[in-house]
């Protein structure tokens, strides 16, 4: 199987190709290139590949791009709700109709497999009960609603012809070479490492579901090589139920992983943002499946990573390991434009 990957530079793409390829498939990267300037560690173990790749913006793509691929492994859209929020028209632009386009022109090229990663985030306030697959959608910022958009847009697609599964990710947390410190595990952990404090500036109440980056991985992966009748149309939560955590839980996991680190809380907050999520149906119905990882588990090799790097408070605050740093980055110096796009030198 060749799998044309988008976003393979990114934070989940860079562990996602090497991945793929470990497991016998063949992997055509896409990526626009905005994350490149951050590299936080290499492992020749997990790196032992680099696909080749197109470097060009997911609106731009061709049919003629996709030709000879047998699947479609989507990540590149602007990747988390601050970055959304700052420009929201041109969040619709690339996450729903640049997606949208993308799977029609997939199924130009003839291609049957497409997966799509959606999120967790598309339950937005939730009401403290476990949602699963079913319940309503109730997304709070224009990249959770640009998520339901894909799914409703591309789902109306499914038919003998065309098989498109949908992840809804919880949160994700685990090192990559392509690091981000805007999530709430990887933040939380270099807190930890940096200044031995995490003062949150909230009660950290609100519920957030987590999984590893490597357990996303291994949900596309079982995504693209299950019988089409297993998954065509379906959407699956990915995660487990035992990792649905208070982020002043997490943030007591992670004080507890790298020693001497202090914890304190503020008062609550006006986020919305809050949702417990069941997991059953993708450790029932997606063949293999399985979580490898807690967050425990993710918070000590994030421990592990920072200790073998001897990573700086520098390059914690680097530009490039949060996405809206970086992005705000490259429109100030000219180097993209307002609507995101590359300025031609």
């Amino acid at each position: 199987m060749k799998v044309f990957v988008t976003g393979v530079n990114g934070y989940i793409g860079a562990v996602l190709g090497p991945y793929l390829a470990q497991r016998g498939l063949q992997v055509l990267g896409l990526d626009t290139g905005f994350y490149r300037d951050g590299w936080l560690y290499s492992n020749d173990a997990q790196m032992g590949m680099s696909p080749q790749t197109i470097n060009k913006d997911l609106r731009s793509i061709e049919v003629s791009d996709l030709e000879g691929c047998d699947a479609v492994a989507h990540l590149a859209e602007l990747s988390n709700d601050p970055l959304g929020q700052n420009n929201p028209a041109v969040t619709h632009q690339i996450n729903h109709k640049g997606s949208v386009a993308l799977a029609e022109k997939a199924r130009q090229a003839g291609i049957r497999r497409f997966v799509y990663t959606s999120s967790c985030s598309v339950y937005g306030a939730g009401t403290g009960d476990f949602l699963d697959e079913t319940a309503a959608v109730n997304p709070q910022t224009a990249y959770a609603e640009c998520k339901v958009l894909v799914e409703r847009d591309v789902g109306k697609m499914a038919g003998d012809d065309f098989c498109p599964v949908f992840l809804r990710n919880a949160t994700a947390y685990g090192p990559s070479p392509r690091m981000r410190f805007d999530i709430v595990i990887n933040d939380l952990c270099a807190l930890a490492w940096t200044t031995k404090k995490i003062a949150m500036i909230s009660d950290g109440s609100p519920w957030r579901p987590v999984v590893h980056v490597e357990d996303i991985c291994e949900a596309i992966y079982r995504s693209l090589v299950a019988p089409e009748d297993a998954v065509r149309g379906k959407v699956f939560n990915v995660g487990q139920n035992a990792d649905n955590y208070r982020i002043r839980e997490l943030a007591t996991i992670v004080a507890e992983t790298f020693p001497g680190c202090e914890v304190s809380v503020g008062p609550p907050s006006g986020d919305t943002r809050s949702y417990r999520v069941n997991f059953d149906r993708i450790h029932s119905q997606l063949p293999g499946f399985t979580c490898r990882f807690d967050a425990r588990a993710g918070a000590e090799q994030l421990r592990g990573v920072f200790e073998r790097i001897q990573m700086s408070p520098e390059t914690y605050a680097f530009r490039a390991f949060t996405r809206l740093k970086q992005l705000k980055y490259l429109q100030s110096t000219g180097q993209i434009d307002g609507d995101f796009y590359w300025v031609k030198a």
